[in-house]
């Protein structure tokens, strides 16, 4: 090495952040971020780079670092290189921010060779120091009354008030299209999001919950038992107590009622993920923990990440891109799209403490008191199976959003890296299957719309479809993703998350009066007057005259027949040009 560069190193500001200055106690604002994403090109020239990937709403820049010894930093690099990708990803929920931290620390030790040694020639790592920016900097004290330290903080959600862990499907935050584009370029094997729990005093300092290993293609499945079990061995011997379960109790505060380890729908990064057949993993440390020990287990969980994904990210790669292949050929196969847990568990020795429950005289309901300084072991279940909740056959072609909505999905669409055609000319009397749901809505709106639980069937129809309209093909990698969104009765779906609530509200009506009339005409029918008697039994529907009245205006020729038609197709034959 000459003098001059030893010079300029030695003249270089440090990579240290202002946690690690402070002694663990503070982390620092997001200013750190930009000068740091500067510094560590500077100080490792070749083997980092710093990228800008995005503008949050209040303009303040998106920043990931890219890792590799060999320079290997662009997608079309990874490619060609067919390397394996790693993505670290901080402060989604910006008040839990040990991911940033830990993640600057980690880094500067990878690239010393004193952490994961030789994993950057063999993998490449892209770190996103904060996700949600413009929370980062909503900073202060007293943000997580349940989290020690540090002494300052950021806030849970963006400037526009979106959490970002439930925006992966619907793509509402203009971050989130960003990181979508990071991740569909970059498709990294194995995406870590970085957060801190909520909830009880217990014991063990980590959670870290991901599929495929219980779901998901089985080979991709048999790989993940495998990382599981090699990172819980390396995170044992390490002093840490792991769990692969998110520590929530069954029943509120009530310890005895044990865990279930169920699984989220794509809403969330990690599903979302694990949806795109590649391992989507959640860390958790646990929020009592003092923040040096919160950064500490941080770091040794995706050290340990790394290095499987050095020992065996190309296995893993190459098990995700042959069910990528398979997803292709899912046309007219039944398809899973969600799994609940079983109510049957296994027992699990939970290291926790001793507490008190009393009933609460401010309140009334149970008050839990921890002792941490009394360790106590509680015997619990935990519930690890997944049995199939919803299964939907996938169409032979694939669907289609007619052109009066191509605007407002196609964007989306395209967040996704969905490939789909724009129909240029007009398709008359297409047929098709459609679907008239039944919808129950949300009392209240959530993430700012909307939304409901849709019931219904499909059934064959034929529909006009203008120049403009969209065909989303099912034989492509994404298939169960393009599901989710667009079979209406999925919990993502574009149907769930209200953007066609117009198609649910009645426009026209029958006055009272009409409908009394009309009424009395339907009631000389038979069949309509048992049907009617039939309802009558039940007795809320007898008490309501609107409802009562409301069965013979559906009746009448002048009612809305595509009332609560999504307008989502199905079709067994591509309508696109070959």
């Amino acid at each position: 090495m000459t003098l001059l560069l030893l010079a300029l190193l030695a003249a270089a500001p440090p990579l240290t952040t202002v946690a690690e200055d402070s002694g663990w106690l503070k982390t620092g604002r997001y200013d750190e971020v930009e000068r740091l994403c500067a510094a560590f090109p500077k100080r490792y020239p070749g083997k980092v780079k710093c990228e800008r990937f995005g503008v949050t709403p209040m303009g303040r820049p998106m920043l990931m670092l890219v890792a590799s010894a060999d320079g290997v930093f662009t997608p079309d690099q990874v490619r060609a290189k067919k390397r394996p990708v790693v993505l670290l990803q901080g402060g989604i929920h910006a008040g839990e921010i040990d991911g940033k931290d830990a993640g600057f620390w980690l880094l500067r030790e990878v690239l010393e060779g004193r952490a994961a040694a030789k994993s950057l020639l063999a993998v490449t790592l892209v770190f996103v120091p904060v996700f949600n920016v413009d929370g980062h900097e909503r900073f202060g004290p007293n943000q997580r009354p349940n989290q020690r330290g540090p002494e300052q903080m950021g806030w849970r959600v963006t400037a526009q008030n979106y959490n970002l862990n439930r925006d992966y499907m619907k793509a509402d935050a203009p971050e989130m299209v960003a990181m979508l584009g990071v991740l569909h370029r970059f498709e990294p094997v194995l995406y870590v999001d970085l957060h801190v729990t909520d909830g009880a005093k217990f014991q063990h300092d980590v959670s870290v919950t991901f599929e495929p290993q219980r779901l998901g293609p089985p080979e991709l499945q048999t790989h993940g038992r495998a990382l599981r079990a090699a990172l819980f061995g390396k995170l044992t011997a390490q002093g840490h107590q792991p769990v692969g379960f998110y520590p929530a109790f069954d029943d509120g505060d009530d310890p005895q009622s044990g865990f279930t380890a169920g699984w989220p729908p794509p809403r969330f990064g990690n599903a979302y993920w694990a949806l795109n057949h590649r391992f989507g993993v959640l860390v958790e440390t646990h929020s009592w923990k003092p923040y040096p020990v919160r950064v500490k287990s941080t770091f040794d969980v995706c050290a340990g990440l790394l290095e499987e994904a050095t020992a065996h990210g190309q296995a893993w790669l190459a098990s995700a891109q042959a069910a990528d292949l398979a997803a292709t050929k899912l046309a007219g196969t039944d398809v899973v799209l969600m799994s609940d847990a079983t109510r049957v568990g296994t027992p699990f020795d939970f290291q926790g403490y001793a507490y008190t429950r009393t009933k609460s005289e401010v309140s009334g309901k149970q008050w839990v008191q921890y002792d941490e300084k009394t360790p106590q072991v509680w015997k619990v279940v935990v519930r690890e199976g997944l049995v199939p909740s919803l299964t939907v056959r996938a169409p032979r072609a694939g669907y289609l959003i007619p052109g009066s909505h191509a605007a407002s999905i196609a964007p989306r669409l395209q967040a996704h890296a969905i490939r789909f055609e724009v129909l240029k000319t007009a398709r008359p009397q297409l047929v098709v299957e459609r679907m008239v749901i039944d919808p129950r809505p949300r009392a209240s709106t959530y993430e700012g719309r909307g939304t409901l639980q849709a019931r219904g069937t499909w059934a064959a129809g034929t529909e006009d479809l203008p120049p403009g309209s969209l065909f989303v093909p099912i034989a492509q990698p994404r298939a169960e993703l393009v599901m989710h969104l667009l079979e209406p009765t999925a919990p993502d779906s574009f149907v769930a998350w209200g953007f066609f609530n117009a198609h649910l509200e009645q426009k026209e009506y029958l006055e009272d009066y009409l409908t009394e009339a009309f009424a009395r005409e339907q009631l000389e029918d038979p069949a309509v007057k048992a049907a009617f008697d039939k309802r009558l039994e039940d007795p809320l529907f007898a008490k309501d005259p609107d409802a009562r009245l409301h069965f013979f205006a559906q009746r009448h020729p002048g009612f809305d027949a595509r009332l609560n038609l999504v307008p989502v197709y199905r079709v067994d034959v591509s309508p696109a040009p070959r």
